[in-house]
């Protein structure tokens, strides 16, 4: 297969050295079902504790959170961590139809993770498609958002504007045009999709998630939610699409695709505290490029 216009995926930077303990890892990690709707979501969960929900993005699965989630459910962490694979992923049900790729379902998907787990509420983790999910979910549902950790996925509304005024971004997101086509998830493989994958190790486990997951269903979210052409700025939000809670945002500046300067004005998008971190030497998958420090930052700002 040629590869996809656009250049997407482009191999990540070698991921810095981790130090996380993933000794027994799998023997350790739980694989649970939550159910929404008649759709059954699978996730992985490990620790106990106050719940903390990571999500994952494109193209990925539960397991690209296996550093954060031992360092938070580890000493001295003590959280209960729960990784769903998003519907249309891996072992969690591919609903056929873009209707059932909606918001309303998606962040039905979280909330029935948080209950399956017997908690009203929990920290949400979000990198890429889950970082959007994890801002529709804070502000459609703050009673249930503890936090918000943001990883590599600028608020949409930024994304907008800068699609709008800034040339380098609409050409950065030139692969998100070609996924918003009838038929694009053709294009796709388990292989092609898997080659960001910096550790040797992992990227067979990746395949294998892949060859389970549904293309067409990955591509709904493109579809259903990334915006079209023409693109034109938005409005400042008003109160009640403003994220009450504490934000953490940590952006690897070496994302070829989502570029730092829709970061700009994340703070009126923010009620609470507001944390930015940036990452020179980090690319679009933060969390494996710089898996220590993503993990000591999400530790000690989950901790305050």
């Amino acid at each position: 297969m040629g590869e996809i216009p656009g250049g997407f995926p482009r191999p990540s930077p070698p991921p810095a050295p981790s130090t996380a303990d993933l000794s027994g890892f799998d023997d350790r990690v739980e694989h649970r079902y939550a159910e929404n709707e008649g759709v059954r979501i699978h996730y992985a969960a490990l620790g106990e504790g106050p719940l903390v929900v990571m999500l994952h993005g494109f193209p990925d699965f539960w397991y690209t959170w296996r550093y954060g989630m031992a360092a938070l459910a580890g000493d001295p962490g003590g959280y209960r961590v729960a990784a769903p694979d998003l519907r249309g992923y891996n072992l969690s049900d591919k609903p056929k139809g873009i209707e059932h790729y909606g918001m309303r379902a998606l962040l039905g998907d979280i909330a029935a993770v948080i209950r399956e787990e017997g908690y009203e509420s929990a920290a949400i983790v979000g990198h890429d498609w889950g970082g959007a999910l994890a801002w529709q979910f804070a502000t459609r549902f703050p009673g249930m958002t503890e936090g918000l950790a943001i990883l590599n996925l600028p608020h949409l509304t930024g994304l907008t504007r800068e699609l709008a005024g800034n040339p380098a971004q609409r050409e950065a997101s030139a692969y998100t045009r070609r996924f918003q086509e009838e038929g694009a998830h053709e294009d796709l493989d388990a292989e092609v999709l898997a080659r960001w994958v910096s550790d040797p190790e992992a990227r067979p486990r990746y395949v294998e998630a892949f060859e389970r997951s549904d293309f067409e269903a990955m591509l709904y979210y493109y579809k259903r939610h990334y915006p079209r052409e023409p693109y034109a700025a938005v409005g400042p939000p008003d109160v009640s699409a403003r994220v009450r809670g504490p934000v953490l945002v940590i952006h690897g500046l070496q994302d070829p695709y989502l570029l730092p300067g829709a970061l700009n004005g994340t703070w009126d998008w923010v009620d609470g505290d507001l944390t930015l971190v940036t990452v020179p030497g980090a690319g679009h998958f933060v969390q494996q490029d710089a898996a220590d420090l993503v993990s000591r930052t999400l530790l000690g700002w989950s901790s305050r």
